[in-house]
């Protein structure tokens, strides 16, 4: 779906130039998690290896550029490209709110004491760390390229992470592993839920490519 986007976008300088900033948005995203990642994980002490603030503040402000730029491009040329305009706004909400949780992720790593594991969660937790990083890398792919295959290979792939990490964050409720410490659990079940939220916002994004706007976010139709 999204190609039908693209013709539009290349005839309106402010609409395009928001949509090609965009690719560069997704590089910081993955920088951004990439860095949480390392420093909540692998890392004994605080130290954060990027400026996480600054990053998150450039995206909040490319969200209000694109916002401003599709109501100036509206007010020119009128409502009949309103549709295109939605799904851009759209797109840009997801990528911001994926910062904040990755902002949120940092800030769990510099009050937790030495690095997090999993317990018994561990390799769950690995295995979805790993999909979230590269579902950044190919969300960003399939948007670029509008390609609905890749879309839907990566929505498919990637089907399981959401229902993991439902389950460990009540198996963290129920108390599953006692060995598991109140701080650790607590850690713990915050990641999960993080880790849920940042994947179902590319899942929007990704859909996007597929769907009509008043379908992004669900499951397409096969």
């Amino acid at each position: 779906m999204l190609k039908k986007w693209f013709a539009i976008f290349k005839k309106d300088t402010l609409m395009d130039r928001a949509y090609r900033r965009s690719f560069l948005i997704f590089d910081n995203i993955r920088d951004m998690f990439a860095t949480a990642r390392e420093s909540l994980r692998h890392v004994e002490d605080s130290e954060i290896g990027i400026d996480i603030y600054s990053k998150d503040a450039e995206i909040n402000r490319f969200e209000r550029e694109v916002r401003r730029n599709v109501f100036n491009h509206l007010v020119i040329v009128g409502p009949e490209r309103l549709p295109s305009g939605l799904v851009l706004v759209s797109i840009i909400i997801d990528i911001e709110r994926i910062g904040d949780y990755t902002k949120n992720i940092v800030e769990l790593a510099m009050n937790h004491p030495g690095k997090l594991h999993g317990a018994k969660y561990e390799k769950d937790l690995q295995r979805v760390e790993d999909a979230v990083e590269d579902s950044i890398i190919r969300t960003k792919s399939c948007f670029e390229s509008a390609d609905d295959a890749s879309s839907l290979k990566l929505l498919e792939d990637y089907e399981w992470v959401n229902p993991v990490c439902d389950e460990s964050l009540m198996g963290l409720v129920k108390e599953d592993d006692k060995s598991i410490g109140p701080g650790d659990a607590v850690s713990l079940g915050l990641y999960f839920r993080w880790l849920k939220r940042i994947n179902s916002h590319l899942r929007n994004i990704v859909t996007s490519v597929v769907n009509p706007f008043d379908k992004i976010g669900f499951k397409p139709k096969k």
